[in-house]
């Protein structure tokens, strides 16, 4: 039986909380233990870039197109997808329970002369707050929470309008996910830190979408990522058997 180790009154879990502090440091190493999520960026963005414009009836092949969205990034670690999302035109709000996370942001957005509001919080602690966004972004977070339904029910509190809309990535239970993100990832290419991941924290898509119905959300796109070994690059893909994302919105 597992422990909950979740912060009293929110969805995080103090373990991963305190796993994610202790690489604080190596962030933006591309060559470090957050490599998979450096090389899964161009394509995360690109899809994050694409549904926004699309939701938003924004030209993409604009320099700015996301210009006059505010955005929330939920767990946002060092800050891997707030800085292009700042460069994209929005104005970001990066948030994560980790002060060490916050601090390593802070100043590589300082050296990159970025102006993105960094806060140590809780998707809960915004809601509290009331604050409100036109975009959540809920990236490789929900497999890391200890209350799924509570999490995401306070990520639907954030959304400001009925346009408002979330985009989430995270991993299917499946035993191709099991072989690949742990077995494979951790412990033989060494691409992430051994217990990264707990395999029955994982989430299917039908699950996904049943947490999400409860909160009066929708899935409108489903995509999964797929691993290319000849080009060591990431491609969108329909097999969602490991890695997914979807684009969620109001019914």
């Amino acid at each position: 039986m597992t422990a909950n180790t979740a912060t009293a009154g929110s969805s995080i879990d103090d373990v991963e909380v305190d796993r994610f502090s202790r690489m604080s440091a190596l962030w933006w190493d591309a060559d470090g233990p957050f490599r998979p999520l450096h090389q899964l960026n161009p394509v995360r963005l690109q899809y994050i870039r694409d549904h926004l414009c699309s939701q938003f009836d924004r030209d993409p092949s604009r320099p700015r197109p996301l210009d006059g969205l505010r955005i929330a990034d939920i767990g946002c670690g060092g800050g891997l997808l707030c800085e292009p999302m700042r460069r994209l035109g929005a104005a970001v709000v990066g948030v994560d329970p980790s002060e060490e996370n916050i601090k390593a942001a802070k100043a590589h957005a300082a050296t990159m002369e970025l102006d993105i509001d960094y806060v140590q919080a809780t998707a809960e602690d915004l809601s509290a707050w009331g604050e409100k966004f036109d975009v959540v972004l809920n990236m490789e977070v929900v497999e890391h929470v200890a209350d799924v339904p509570g999490f995401l029910q306070a990520c639907a509190s954030l959304f400001r309008s009925d346009d408002s809309s979330m985009v989430v990535a995270t991993l299917n239970r499946t035993v191709k996910a099991y072989l690949l993100a742990i077995v494979g990832a951790e412990y033989i290419l060494g691409w992430l830190p051994k217990g990264t991941h707990d395999w029955n924290r994982f989430i299917r898509p039908s699950e996904f979408r049943r947490y999400l119905a409860a909160v009066n959300l929708e899935i409108k796109d489903l995509s999964g990522i797929s691993y290319e070994p000849v080009s060591r690059g990431w491609r969108l893909s329909s097999n969602l058997a490991v890695n997914y994302m979807g684009f969620v919105i109001k019914p």
